[in-house]
């Protein structure tokens, strides 16, 4: 065997990890922008066809997710390290998992959603999506640094605004909802779309430990 051969053998699989990982954050991103339209959706019908969509698109990452686990147990070299690699993995699935439930929730318990509070919410974590969307694609090669620090910063930052948006929204719910089991459906909806934006800067917490180490 020749030593390109050899060599072969032991050269990560860049591309399959980076589009893995490219492929979870495009979904991320899509379902974000999905959320968006449950909470602006007043018919529950139509709430349920989004939300078909979004139970789609969550098995999807799944097999994703499951594919970069796959892969991490194949490659004895990898891109970054490997703990890093499960961890991103992990916390991309999470966001996934949290905009699903957080529609579901909201169809489950008949609540409807044209609601500030969850419109705002809902905004937030799509724009929170579109950041790490942002981030994860440029980890490919790290050539633009800038781009990256500055949609982990705004994930923060958006991050900071989701839990001022939550304590603004349960206090106004116990104010002015009279009816108690609406007030205990609403805030499981609310504590669930927080999640979406505490796994979003989880996800950011560990790009920024990959770029510190490798960049």
């Amino acid at each position: 065997m020749g030593l390109n051969s050899i060599m072969k053998i032991f050269m990560p699989k860049d591309k399959v990890f980076y589009t893995l990982f490219e492929e979870v954050a495009a979904t991320v991103g899509q379902m974000g922008i999905l959320l968006k339209e449950v909470v602006n959706e007043t018919d529950f019908d139509k709430r349920a066809v989004i939300i078909s969509k979004l139970e789609d698109m969550e098995h999807i990452n799944d097999d994703y997710t499951h594919n970069i686990f796959t892969e991490l147990g194949r490659n004895f070299i990898t891109p970054f390290d490997r703990e890093d690699i499960h961890h991103l993995a992990s916390a991309l699935d999470d966001i996934a998992d949290y905009i699903f439930s957080s529609a579901k929730k909201i169809n489950f318990y008949k609540v409807n959603p044209n609601d500030k509070g969850f419109q705002k919410m809902a905004d937030l974590i799509e724009l929170a999506a579109q950041q790490i969307k942002i981030a994860v694609h440029e980890l490919r090669d790290m050539k633009n640094m800038r781009q990256i620090t500055d949609a982990l910063v705004r994930v923060n930052n958006i991050e900071n605004q989701a839990d001022d948006v939550f304590d603004m929204s349960i206090d106004r719910l116990f104010e002015i909802e009279p009816d108690a089991k609406e007030v205990i459906k609403k805030r499981e909806i609310y504590q669930v779309m927080e999640l979406v934006t505490d796994k979003c800067e989880d996800a950011a917490n560990v790009i920024e430990s990959i770029i510190i180490k490798y960049a």
